[in-house]
């Protein structure tokens, strides 16, 4: 039973939303496809760290769920800076749920155990936040990262943080949501969010304890990054 990760799959199936217009993002659905279910087994899990569709409501969501599901393993998603349509927790569960969709849980100021792990996470927000709402958004966010790791410890398990914006850079960190992580005492760090130009700019490695890795999907070449056995 293995934990992958993946972010910022921009499934566009039920609206038109192409992401071939980028470069290197040519027949990404079926390399998304084949390479998961290449590695991916029925019993692992992976989560995918924001991004998930560019769905406007849920309901247009529906067939990038149905796609998510026939992938093989459980998928865990959280919500990235695109997911208009995400809806609170429940609402997005009985939608789940009503259309027979099984393999997808939702991560929003909870967490879930994984083996001898503990997934845990949430959005994250921009490094710079000079306006007072950005400011609040940035507090938000770091408050229900600290919910995630108390979900996360009731658990019990090896806490493993999944967020959709980098907590930090190679030039600069984003101190509220860097130093709860820092904190957590968690060894694992993931996050999306980032492609093109911004690639040059990720932090992959380790820092004051923690092992941050850059996830994107186009990144990573459309294929699930193995994060524990």
């Amino acid at each position: 039973m293995s934990l992958f990760a993946i972010g910022d799959t921009h499934l566009s199936f039920g609206v038109d939303k192409p992401m071939n217009i980028f470069r290197g993002w040519d027949n990404y659905e079926k390399r998304l496809e084949d390479n998961w279910n290449k590695i991916v087994e029925p019993d692992d899990t992976v989560v995918i760290a924001g991004d998930i569709s560019w769905a406007m409501d849920i309901n247009d969501a529906l067939e990038d769920f149905r796609f998510l599901d026939r992938l093989n393993g459980t998928k865990i998603i959280m919500k990235g800076n695109h997911d208009y349509w995400w809806a609170t927790k429940s609402k997005t569960e009985k939608f789940l749920a009503d259309n027979g969709i099984e393999s997808v849980k939702i991560l929003f100021n909870n967490a879930y155990r994984v083996g001898d792990y503990t997934v845990c996470g949430t959005r994250g927000w921009f490094f710079d936040c000079p306006k007072d709402a950005d400011k609040k958004v940035l507090l938000r966010e770091a408050g229900r990262l600290k919910l995630s790791l108390e979900a996360a410890e009731k658990l019990g398990g090896e806490p493993i943080i999944f967020l959709h914006y980098p907590p930090v850079s190679l030039t600069q960190t984003c101190d509220e949501i860097y130093n709860v992580v820092i904190e957590s005492g968690a060894k694992i760090c993931c996050y999306g969010h980032l492609h093109g130009a911004s690639l040059n700019w990720a932090f992959n490695g380790e820092r004051d304890g923690v092992n941050f890795k850059l996830i994107s999907a186009d990144y990573l070449e459309f294929c699930p990054k193995l994060i524990v056995k």
